[in-house]
């Protein structure tokens, strides 16, 4: 396992979701300032590369300078913002949400074994004989 190029990866992900939620606190502003321009930038961010981050702002930098300057300006402020409470966020989330996988998935296997076992008491390891049918 490479981590370094995990990192790598990883970061460009988060680049391109700050760039996402960049474009839109942008449209939001511009939805109260410049409805015209927000109608636009939505437009445009539905058929451009928004998944990629980078790619989208070297598109909209060629169609809309001002509006690429702004979104990089929103994402480096989002940046450095975020990533000051990541790391922990990160680690706290994913432990979380580990614990509660494992406590659904005990919680789903005991069941099964329980709802097994008491539908077939005559398999079932730890069920008495039964005494009444020894006739039979």
């Amino acid at each position: 396992m490479d981590l370094k190029q995990v990192a790598k990866d990883t970061a460009k992900v988060l680049a391109s979701y700050l760039t996402y939620q960049s474009v839109r606190i942008v449209v939001a502003q511009l939805s109260e300032t410049n409805p015209a321009q927000a109608i636009w930038l939505n437009d445009f961010s539905t058929k451009g590369k928004i998944q990629d981050g980078e790619a989208y702002i070297d598109e909209l930098l060629r169609e809309n300078q001002d509006l690429g300057f702004r979104i990089m300006t929103v994402r480096e402020y989002l940046a450095h913002d975020v990533t000051e409470f990541l790391p922990e966020m990160v680690c706290t989330g994913i432990q979380q949400a580990n614990m509660e996988h494992r406590r659904q998935h005990l919680e789903r296997i005991t069941q099964l074994n329980w709802s097994v076992s008491t539908s077939h008491p005559e398999t079932s390891i730890d069920s008495e004989p039964n005494l009444d049918n020894l006739s039979s």
